[in-house]
């Protein structure tokens, strides 16, 4: 990676392959009327994670868009009375405003992923603006922890299968997308989110919510209990794939 001693984190590593607010990201989800798959990811490639297969019972949930300086402490209060890891996809220039939310995230045992610095929709730019948005991302992160994220995510899932398979190539980075997705960013009601996640909750699922919305934050101890009682386990996105924990990996990054 450009600034980077990452090229190949992953080499040598099992990847586990599913076919299947700050003001500023809030603006972002706002200007677009849907999040979802790209249209060829049920191709399938070694790039891509939607879901893990696996006998377990495990989850991964994870939280795009924040930190929020005002949800993000709450959810983590829920996560922290169950004794539940997830795994937060945060947005660059949030990190930057709130990195001692960050900071609690990771010792509180939750992962880090890459979620873009100003959370553009990347099947738009080019590869230099691509590998820009997950290089500023990952600087403020490392900026914050001292980690670097080792997955990433693209928001309203707008990438396609040849820019995820740069990604991988030049950044190491598989894109991690979804399985579940109770379209919390349409604020259908706390009620129905909660309903949408433990229903549709499956084995090795990635399940997609947003902690930047009031609702989705009210829904969690419905949501997260009525997983508990169908049996689920939690895990962070590396856990599921069985990877090392995520900020126990040797990176290290040039910051000159």
């Amino acid at each position: 990676m450009k600034n980077m001693t990452r090229r190949h984190l992953l080499s040598g590593l099992a990847l586990g392959v599913g076919t299947a607010l700050a003001p500023s990201a809030v603006q972002a989800q706002s200007r677009t009327s849907f999040i979802r798959q790209p249209e060829d990811v049920t191709r399938g490639d070694q790039a891509t994670i939607t879901r893990v297969p696996t006998t377990r019972r495990l989850v991964a949930m994870t939280f795009d868009d924040g930190p929020h300086p005002r949800l993000t402490p709450v959810l983590l209060d829920v996560l922290k009375a169950r004794g539940i890891r997830a795994t937060f996809y945060v947005i660059g220039q949030n990190v930057r405003r709130y990195p001692q939310l960050v900071g609690r995230m990771v010792a509180e045992g939750h992962e880090i992923g890459n979620h873009t610095h100003r959370h553009p929709r990347l099947s738009d730019l080019g590869v230099t603006g691509i590998q820009r948005e997950i290089d500023q991302t990952a600087r403020a992160v490392f900026a914050a922890t001292g980690k670097i994220p080792v997955t990433m995510r693209p928001p309203y899932g707008a990438i396609t299968m040849n820019q995820r398979k740069m990604v991988y190539q030049t950044r190491g980075l598989p894109t991690v997308l979804w399985s579940v997705d109770p379209q919390d960013w349409r604020r259908p009601g706390s009620d129905i989110v909660a309903e949408r996640i433990v229903d549709h909750a499956h084995r090795g699922a990635v399940i997609l919510a947003h902690d930047i919305h009031r609702g989705t934050i009210r829904a969690m101890p419905t949501a997260l209990d009525g997983l508990i009682a169908r049996q689920f386990q939690f895990a962070t996105v590396s856990e599921l794939l069985g990877w090392p924990r995520w900020d126990q990996r040797q990176f290290r990054m040039d910051l000159s």
